[in-house]
């Protein structure tokens, strides 16, 4: 049974892995199939290019990260929070978190983005690995949820 510890280590590593631009890190953490998304939740910013991602295997996975990281700003810290199974199995996991994006400006950490994830791990040479990580940006104004309905996660 994959574990939760073992899926929260996996998503810090990645994460950690991904600031510092570890790349010979990053091919460990994926498998052979590995599925990359990544959108706004409005589809309206001026950056939607730059994140806008839907690439699989894991070489055009690496590439797509590879040049969005060299685009990026450093230091860059993306802080994976609330990481928890939704779908747990022996072989395969599904999860969920959020994550809180920050950057430095005028030598203070500053708020970039925050998004929510949605992936799965699978059990791959005997390790665990991210087959799947789709990232939601939240770009929308908060407003009350009773008046705005239900969210779309």
């Amino acid at each position: 049974m994959i574990q939760p510890a073992d899926v929260q280590d996996l998503i810090a590593r990645w994460w950690f892995a991904y600031d510092n631009a570890l790349f010979d890190e990053w091919p460990s953490m994926f498998t052979a199939e590995a599925r990359f998304t990544c959108r706004t939740d409005t589809g309206t910013t001026d950056y939607e290019e730059f994140v806008r991602a839907d690439v699989a295997g894991r070489e055009a996975v690496l590439e797509w990260q590879t040049q969005h990281r060299m685009g990026s700003p450093y230091p860059l810290r993306h802080n994976g929070e609330n990481v928890h199974l939704v779908d747990p199995g022996d072989t395969a996991a599904g999860f969920r978190s959020y994550i809180w994006v920050t950057h430095i400006v005028n030598g203070s950490p500053a708020p970039l983005s925050t998004a929510v994830v949605h992936g799965s791990v699978a059990l791959e040479d005997g390790a665990v690995r991210i087959a799947e990580l789709n990232v939601v940006l939240d770009t929308e104004d908060s407003t009350v949820l009773a008046e705005r309905g239900a969210p779309n996660a």
